[in-house]
């Protein structure tokens, strides 16, 4: 009679790959998201129930921490990754709702095209492709035919849409980053996508105005090289970052566009919450008239962030006037611009003519940075804590410590309407 044997026990590794195993399929779908695309492939040899439950994953992100490739020689690079992306797709059976594609040694293959073209007949919600490396590319005409996509996230590409492009009707997030495309390439694109929310544009180029006509847009990020901004039907619009990154004065070849541009600016921009302006943006405001207010003031905007020379008295009057038009600001950052503050300028009394006439009843945050300690400087941190009576907190930052010993006597000198307001000097 033949012994039998001791039932095998199972080891730990074995109960805990079983126990997972066991989890409903939702619960696995899940533990695979949270998973690099290279993790996710190696799950295949856990068991016969994981063998096959990365091809179904809706979410395909190809970048460096996905797709790790040991060598220096580009040839070989471009040939790994083309394989690695061609071999997933094929293998792939569910549909794919977000691709990425951003791996640094990435160029503009024509690879590319083939899998946009295969994207393009499925449901793709989610499309990223950041171009790292050598000339714009130039997106293959089946891009615009995704109907489904909800964001696009594109960078270092070159737009030209065919004509039958209708846009991107469920859109409703937009990064560009160093891209390049016609005037009316931009235009048509934006106002064809009517569910538009969020938008970012940086460093582009082929188109200087920026006509923005999006009726839900509620977010807006941008930072370049333009002429003239413009909203249009933006009534909904409460978070803008803008940034022009030239001096106006100094390029004679910028158009400065109509008189106005505070009141042509904010005319359209009835929810704004929070705005940052920055580089040389102040600038383009100040051009044309300066109103001692808007004439409708922006009830809504609580964040006030602005870059300023304040040594210019068309920027310093800019800055002013917003100011005074915002009656429930709670926030308040100025970056000045140091480069600029040696330089001759007018109006440093305008800090000086207001101090009883511009009360900040809600401010209760104010952020100083990069400032010199000169006069109209100190005018202006004076003229802020003479008129924020529930003021909590004032930080001020120096641009170096040349003067730090004679600031900080300025401050702590200055009558403060806030019996709460205290005053923080940071070093450099």
């Amino acid at each position: 009679m033949v012994p039998r044997e001791p039932p095998k026990v199972p080891c730990k590794m074995d109960t805990e790959v079983d126990r997972i195993s066991n989890l409903p399929g939702h619960v696995l779908d899940k533990v695979l998201s949270q998973l690099s695309l290279r993790d996710a492939v190696r799950t295949s040899v856990l068991s016969s129930k994981w063998r096959y439950k990365w091809m179904t994953l809706p979410h395909l992100v190809f970048d460096n921490q996905s797709v790790s490739i040991p060598s220096q020689e580009q040839t070989f690079i471009k040939s790994k990754l083309v394989n690695i992306v061609d071999h997933v797709l094929l293998l792939h059976t569910g549909s794919i709702h977000k691709f990425k594609l951003s791996h640094r040694d990435l160029q503009g293959v024509s690879d590319i095209d083939r899998w946009i073209l295969y994207l393009s007949r499925g449901s793709v919600r989610e499309f990223i492709l950041e171009i790292w490396k050598g000339h714009r590319y130039k997106l293959p005409s089946s891009l615009y035919s995704f109907q489904k996509l909800i964001h696009l996230e594109l960078f270092n590409c070159l737009l030209n849409p065919p004509p039958t492009f209708g846009g991107f009707r469920g859109l409703k997030s937009l990064d560009l980053q160093h891209v390049t495309m016609d005037q009316d390439v931009f235009e048509n694109l934006i106002s064809s996508c009517p569910l538009l929310e969020r938008l970012t544009l940086m460093n582009f180029d082929g188109f200087t105005l920026l006509n923005i006509h999006a009726p839900n847009l509620q977010f807006f990020d941008i930072g370049g090289v333009f002429d003239d901004v413009r909203f249009e039907n933006t009534f909904r619009l409460a978070i803008i970052s803008i940034g022009l990154y030239v001096d106006i004065i100094c390029d004679k070849n910028l158009t400065l566009g109509t008189t106005g541009n505070l009141i042509k600016f904010f005319a359209h921009l009835p929810a704004i919450q929070r705005l940052e302006v920055q580089s040389y943006f102040l600038k383009y405001l100040a051009v044309g008239k300066i109103p001692a207010k808007l004439p409708k003031p922006c009830l809504e905007l609580n964040y006030l962030s602005l870059r300023i020379n304040f040594n210019d008295s068309e920027e310093s009057s800019a800055a002013l006037c917003l100011l005074r038009s915002s009656p429930n600001l709670q926030e308040l950052e100025i970056l000045a611009r140091p480069e600029d503050q040696t330089a001759s300028g007018r109006g440093t009394k305008i800090w000086e003519e207001d101090h009883n006439n511009c009360p900040f009843n809600q401010l209760r945050v104010i952020k100083i940075v990069g400032i010199l300690g000169v006069k109209c400087e100190l005018e202006f941190i004076n003229f802020l804590l003479a008129n924020a009576p529930v003021l909590e907190r004032m930080t001020v930052k120096p641009s170096s410590n040349d003067r730090g010993w004679e600031l900080l006597k300025e401050l702590v000198r200055f009558r403060r309407a806030s019996v709460r307001a205290e005053i923080l000097y940071m070093d450099p």
